[in-house]
């Protein structure tokens, strides 16, 4: 029985020049076809291996470019084929511009109860760089029209580490985003991906990651973010207790997910696959009644098991000191280094292992 499902919605109704997430410019000709595709998909995924969801995350792209209608046939669509007796979270992604008053309140009605809203930055300046559609008065609306729709749950996404970006700029972003009093803050620092219009300005030298200065932006991160009151319960995720995402810690513990859409993973006991990455293809294949999956990885016990050392290090709770027996020498090198603490038979990253999340965790790969 499949808990946890994930949606792709991949239309934007602009590119950011940073983001490396399967998406496509808005079409409305194209979105209805696309919603009675993944209906589809999901009817055959259901059929297959049974789901009552826990969570279901709608992520994209932009699922809330959809207009208010297709979201409503939409997500009805879910409530009519799903048994939603055990929904505890119910996600979906948003971008200031594309939230209104009518659309917000249709999704509390219909039983989302958290929003992600992906503001990135307080900082006009950077947001152009950014290439978001948006303004930080347009992000502001929109946080205060979700909370006045009754969304009791709401994540806001920030970005560290821009070209350009001074620690006084992040400083007054988190301090912005604390005077709104989010319930859930993801900080995420800035990676130059493969195939994103940054990589390529990076490559020609225009732009360049620095990792120290990296370092200092998550050091004010956690400081003031923690002092306002936010667990900081994983690398990248600070929430109000209480409120940490249950879909994302249900991926960060290594639980089955179903993903519908394109581009979507699905990882089922050993197995692991993946739909196409052309919402057009993935439409024209499950409305001729033939597979989406573009392709499938048979998984082994060891790599399930480095990807949940990997994962688990990067939360709060860290890693059962039982997992980690094999790796005596390491663990005792990065305990003596002071990056690895053990703690009622679990090990976690002391402060400064957070700096060196990734490091870590490459050595019990």
């Amino acid at each position: 029985m499949i808990r946890h499902l994930y949606v792709h919605i991949p239309f934007c109704a602009r590119i950011c020049p940073y983001c490396a997430f399967y998406k496509d410019l808005l079409d409305r000709s194209q979105t209805q076809r696309f919603c009675e595709a993944v209906l589809c998909e999901l009817d055959e995924r259901t059929g297959v291996f049974g789901v009552v969801p826990e969570t279901i995350y709608f992520g994209g792209g932009t699922p809330t470019a959809l207009s208010t209608s297709q979201l409503e046939f939409l997500l009805g669509s879910f409530h009519q084929r799903l048994d939603l007796s055990a929904l505890e979270e119910w996600t979906i992604e948003a971008n200031p511009g594309s939230v209104s008053a009518r659309k917000a309140a249709l999704l509390c009605k219909l039983g989302v109860n958290r929003i992600s809203l992906g503001v990135q930055s307080w900082d006009n300046t950077l947001l152009k760089i950014l290439g978001r559609e948006h303004n930080a008065a347009q992000a502001e609306q929109s946080f205060h029209i979700l909370r006045e729709a009754g969304c009791l749950n709401i994540n806001v996404d920030l970005m560290f580490g821009l070209p350009g970006q001074t620690v006084q700029q992040w400083q007054k972003t988190l301090e912005k985003t604390i005077s709104l009093r989010p319930d859930h803050i993801s900080a995420y620092c800035l990676t130059y991906e493969e195939d994103t219009e940054f990589f390529l300005r990076q490559a020609r030298g225009e732009l360049k990651a620095d990792p120290d200065y990296d370092a200092d932006f998550f050091e004010v991160g956690m400081s003031i973010l923690e002092e306002a009151g936010y667990e900081h319960y994983e690398i990248s995720n600070y929430a109000r207790p209480g409120f940490s995402s249950v879909h994302n810690r249900a991926y960060w513990s290594g639980e089955d997910y179903l993903g519908v859409g394109p581009s979507a993973f699905s990882t089922v006991g050993m197995r692991r696959w993946q739909n196409l990455t052309d919402y057009r293809a993935y439409a024209d294949r499950i409305l001729l009644g033939q597979s989406p999956i573009a392709a499938t990885e048979n998984l082994t016990v060891e790599l399930k098991r480095a990807e949940r050392i990997a994962l688990s290090l990067r939360t709060r709770d860290g890693i059962s000191a039982m997992e980690l027996q094999r790796f005596a020498r390491e663990t005792d090198e990065f305990a003596a280094l002071g990056l690895l603490r053990e703690s009622n038979g679990r090990f976690e990253l002391t402060h400064k292992g957070k700096f060196l999340a990734d490091s870590v965790a490459e050595a019990f790969v």
